[in-house]
């Protein structure tokens, strides 16, 4: 079936939303953390809603964190905040 519109037309609130935030690999946690703090600062989000996978190489990681938006204002204000991190290399 074809839908017209935008893929943020297409999400019905509230939602799970999984966030995908690509940055700079390695044993130090700080990426993902900040990838948690921004999150934050819009919605609920937890430690154990959060994966880390390392790229093959391991120089890049991948932070996913899994949260409940309520509306498409909290989506285009995660998706704010995360773009702030300096380490970001890309976003999902």
């Amino acid at each position: 079936m074809m839908h017209s519109g935008s893929p943020q037309e297409l999400i019905e609130f509230p939602c799970h939303f999984e966030f995908k935030a690509f940055g700079p690999g390695g044993d130090d946690s700080r990426f993902d953390d900040q990838v948690l703090a921004a999150i934050s600062t819009v919605v609920l989000a937890s430690r154990q809603a959060t994966r880390t996978r390392a790229s093959s190489g391991g120089k890049y990681q991948c932070v996913s964190v899994l949260v409940t938006l309520q509306n498409r204002d909290q989506l285009e204000a995660v998706y704010a905040a995360l773009r702030q991190i300096d380490d970001l290399k890309y976003l999902l």
